[in-house]
């Protein structure tokens, strides 16, 4: 299962290096920014709750697979903020309230999956047959 891990960190990896790439470029559209950073964090937390034995259902929500991806391990919500700054974000352009959102809200959408990422992996480490590649 560890490999199955492995794969998609180095795979979610990958794919914020592109995001930051873009917004250095400044080249990134807010919308599908914030959607990839929230697939993103989905298949990193579905990754590591598998890797450690969990089942966190189907539901493709990120805050279903939240409160299903800490049950049982309290440290996990350490992320909760993270994810629910990008739910936030999500909504707000879903309601067409881009008013709401803070200052330079890209950037804070590929900052805040990059956090999610390296505190995943950083957890990773505490894991029997789990690594932190």
């Amino acid at each position: 299962m560890a490999s199955d891990w492995e794969a998609t960190i180095q795979a979610v990896d990958e794919e914020i290096r592109g995001l930051e790439a873009g917004l250095a470029a400044g080249a990134l559209a807010l919308a599908p920014t914030v959607d990839q950073a929230l697939d993103l964090a989905n298949r990193l937390m579905r990754a590591f709750a598998e890797a450690v034995g969990r089942d966190v259902g189907p539901d493709q929500d990120p805050l279903e697979v939240f409160k299903a991806f800490v049950k049982g391990d309290p440290s996990l919500t350490a992320i909760r903020d993270n994810v629910r700054e990008l739910v936030y974000y999500r909504n707000c352009l879903a309601a067409g309230r881009e008013d709401a959102l803070p200052v330079n809200p890209t950037a804070m959408a590929v900052r805040t999956i990059r956090h999610i990422a390296l505190y995943l992996r950083t957890r990773a480490l505490k894991e029997p047959g789990l690594h932190a590649t």
